[in-house]
């Protein structure tokens, strides 16, 4: 077989060492020799955030974050950033302060130091995303590609174990969106499995040892594997679902990408038989869907969108909403009646085999 793809990969720098978030944001604020840092980080990780950043020029300490960041929200964001004429912004949380920092870059350039502390992935995407109302609109732009990332697991032993296991099987739907989304390619494919088969060896280890830093090493790598692929190869079915869901519904997050994914897994599969045998391959499973379902029922993941917060009556709404955003790539042709099908075996939490 002839290869042909283009792959572009992103520039950033990144920073992997348990215990070293401080030192580590510190070089990163001498190299770009910045004076005057907006600390993004929200109300419940501001402690841990002025920790992090003691000693460094820091001209204000944001807290203001909201799921799925809300335009106004940004708006607020961006204007403290231009009072207090930063040339820096720091993030210390989730996908949510993350992406909170990358609404700010959007419209000012600023460069972005990515602290993360759950395995969103969000720090290793260009990928941005605002909601206004009910619709949830998301972009890609280079200025939102963090500068670099500063990636200390010990930063991770404060996330219960349940947030663990969304966040870090929200990283696992980027993994196996990257096997077909719109540009994906070998080496997408390549940190995607490798990406499967870490998150699958350190998720199980974090609910055992939710102390231990191993396993939270291993998911975090993971999890950075998975984004780096999901970045390269774009958004999928899996992706477009969620999106729609989360800004529309308010539903969140992680929660509801870890209930979405093995319905769309149980979709596509048939249709894409080489994605499939990789999945599988990462898992050490007969079939991905398999290897998905052994590890959700190790990890008591969350099974049922209505569990959320999302209503039977709800369903139809979605159906209209997600159907215009479906991939034409999609391996598995995508139907009124199939989309129906997937998110009322999401909302119950059936079986999805």
């Amino acid at each position: 077989m002839t290869l042909r793809f283009e792959h572009e990969t992103l520039g950033q720098r990144v920073r992997f060492a348990s215990g070293s978030a401080r030192e580590a944001v510190a070089a990163e604020v001498e190299l770009l020799g910045a004076t005057r840092a907006m600390v993004i980080a929200s109300r419940s990780e501001t402690g841990q955030a002025e920790r992090i950043t003691a000693g460094l020029p820091v001209a204000l300490v944001h807290d203001d974050v909201v799921m799925h960041v809300p335009v106004p929200v940004a708006e607020r964001a961006r204007a403290a950033a231009a009072e207090h004429d930063v040339d820096l912004l720091i993030s210390v949380g989730g996908g949510s302060t993350t992406g909170l920092a990358k609404a700010v870059a959007l419209t000012t350039g600023l460069p972005i130091v990515a602290v993360p502390t759950t395995y969103a992935g969000s720090e290793a995407t260009n990928v941005w995303g605002l909601t206004e109302g009910a619709k949830k609109t998301t972009g890609v732009d280079a200025r939102v590609l963090p500068r670099a990332i500063v990636y200390d697991a010990s930063l991770m032993l404060t996330l219960p174990v349940g947030l663990s296991v969304a966040s870090g099987l929200n990283a696992l739907a980027h993994c196996v969106d990257s096997m077909w989304a719109p540009r994906t390619d070998p080496i997408d494919a390549a940190l995607a499995g490798e990406g499967i088969r870490t998150l699958a060896a350190g998720l199980p280890r974090v609910v055992d040892d939710p102390s231990g830093l191993e396993g939270r090493e291993e998911a975090l790598y993971g999890a950075y594997l998975a984004a780096v692929a999901f970045a390269s190869a774009g958004s999928g079915l899996h992706h477009k679902i969620c999106h729609v869901l989360g800004g529309r519904y308010d539903l969140p997050h992680a929660p509801t990408h870890a209930v979405v994914l093995p319905h769309v897994l149980a979709l596509n599969a048939p249709a894409a038989p080489e994605a499939d045998e990789r999945i599988a391959r990462a898992f050490g499973t007969e079939t991905g869907l398999e290897g998905l379902e052994a590890l959700r029922a190790r990890l008591d993941a969350p099974r049922a969108l209505r569990d959320l917060g999302f209503e039977e009556d709800q369903i139809p709404d979605a159906v209209e909403a997600i159907l215009p955003s479906v991939p034409e790539s999609n391996p598995a042709r995508v139907t009124p009646e199939s989309l129906e099908r997937l998110l009322r075996g999401a909302w119950e939490g059936a079986d999805p085999r």
